[in-house]
C-alpha cells in the first residue's frame, strides 16, 4: 500500500536553530551526475565548481523541528549566479514532502546523529544505497554580532516548472574547521576526497524559505 503524502506548513517556512556551513572548490571533472533545471549550467572557474553544504539541526519554535544536510552547487542561471540544490536528507516526513511539493528541493529520507557542545560539530547521517556520512566542526574564531544574508535557490517542481526559492537567514556566526568523511566509491565520496576551503557554523539563527 502506498503511503500518504505527509501534510506540511504552507510557504515561507520560519524556521530557527544551528547550523554548519562549507564551501568547497572540487575539480568540474569529479562532480557527481547530479540533475539540475533547464537552463541551468554549473558556474565553472578554472575548472572547478563550488559546492556548499548544510548540516542543521532545526529547533522547535519555527514551524517544522528536524534535521538535515544539504547540497547546494553554484550555477549560472541567464547572466547571474545562483544557487541550485542537487541532494539533500531529512529526518522528517513532512519536511521532505513539503520541500519537493513547494519548491521541488530534492530531499530523501535519512537517519542522523548530531552531537553538538556550543563549540564543535560531529554528526552523522545515514540513508539507503550509501554509505554513512561523517562530519566533524570545530570553532576557531567567533563573531561577536549576529550576521544577516540573504540568498535564492533555483530548484524545478515536478510538472518541470521552475521555481526561485527566496531565503533569508540571522545568526551569531563562528569561523572554524570542518571535514567530510565516507565510503571511497560513495556518492557523496567528491567531499571526502577534498577539503572545504571554508567551514563556518551559524548559531541560534532565525531563517525565512519561500514566499
Amino acid at each position: 500500500m502506498e503511503r500518504p503524502a505527509a501534510r506540511f506548513p504552507p510557504s515561507p517556512w520560519h524556521l530557527t536553530g544551528d547550523m554548519v556551513v562549507s564551501l568547497w572548490r572540487v575539480p568540474a571533472d569529479d562532480l557527481p551526475s547530479w540533475s539540475l533545471p533547464a537552463g541551468v549550467r554549473p558556474w565553472v572557474v578554472r575548472r572547478r565548481v563550488t559546492l556548499v553544504t548544510f548540516w542543521v539541526d532545526y529547533r522547535p519554535g519555527g514551524v517544522l523541528a528536524y534535521r538535515e544536510f544539504l547540497i547546494a552547487l553554484a550555477v549560472r542561471h541567464g547572466h547571474r549566479l545562483a544557487g541550485s540544490t542537487v541532494a539533500a536528507w531529512v529526518d522528517d516526513d513532512r519536511a521532505l514532502a513539503g520541500g519537493r511539493a513547494l519548491w521541488g528541493i530534492p530531499k530523501e529520507q535519512g537517519v542522523f546523529t548530531l552531537r553538538a557542545d556550543g563549540r564543535s560539530t560531529r554528526a552523522e547521517l545515514s540513508a539507503e544505497g550509501m554509505p554513512p556520512v561523517r562530519f566533524t566542526y570545530q570553532d576557531v574564531f567567533r563573531l561577536p554580532f549576529r550576521l544577516p544574508a540573504r540568498a535564492h535557490l533555483i530548484q524545478q517542481l515536478s510538472d518541470g516548472t521552475e521555481c526561485r526559492v527566496p531565503m533569508r537567514i540571522s545568526g551569531r556566526p563562528a569561523l572554524g574547521r570542518g571535514r567530510v568523511s565516507t565510503g571511497p566509491k560513495a556518492p557523496l565520496s567528491v567531499l571526502a576526497r577534498h577539503q572545504p576551503v571554508l567551514s563556518f557554523a551559524v548559531r541560534d539563527f532565525r531563517s525565512t524559505v519561500g514566499s
